[in-house]
């Protein structure tokens, strides 16, 4: 059984959808191709327009494209920006099977996204409150509302398999 968490050390901001879970797993089919065919860290991410619609997909690219902004928040909000022709993507919400890098945050941030939906958290890395939380950020001008831990031991399971692949 699947827990959205709702205690420290990660402040989520309960929104709960029905489609959250569909979207996630469709995030998670993306990471795992970028691990199986370009062996990339398994981080999928979709980006649903306002009509509840698929607009924007990505993985991981930064290996395969030697870009290190290339993680897949920004591959999926770099493609819906070209395909709504609009550098902001109002209305949206992204899906992303890891909990977004202080690089993504930021650019969620700046592309107004209005939800974020994420899986595992990054003890490492993570910039939607387990090390930094830059979403909700209040000195920022944009605050999207966050949901964490949705299919959490499915997207923690993907990367633990991953690195103790590579170990």
């Amino acid at each position: 059984m699947e827990v959205i968490h709702n205690e420290d050390p990660v402040p989520y901001n309960i929104g709960f959808k029905p489609e959250d879970k569909d979207w996630m797993r469709h995030a998670l089919v993306l990471a795992e191709r970028a691990e199986r065919e370009d062996d990339e860290i398994p981080v999928g991410a979709v980006l649903v327009g306002a009509n509840g619609a698929l607009l924007s997909e990505g993985s991981n690219r930064n290996i395969t494209d030697h870009d290190p902004t290339a993680h897949a928040e920004i591959v999926a909000m770099r493609q819906a920006g070209k395909e709504v022709g609009n550098h902001r993507l109002v209305g949206c919400t992204l899906y992303v099977t890891l909990e977004p890098c202080a690089m993504c945050a930021g650019a969620i941030v700046l592309a107004r996204v209005p939800r974020v939906v994420w899986g595992a958290l990054d003890p490492k890395a993570g910039a939607a409150g387990s090390v930094l939380d830059v979403l909700a950020e209040p000195a920022l001008n944009h605050r999207p509302a966050t949901l964490g831990g949705v299919l959490e031991d499915e997207c923690a399971s993907l990367l633990r398999g991953f690195f103790e692949g590579r170990r």
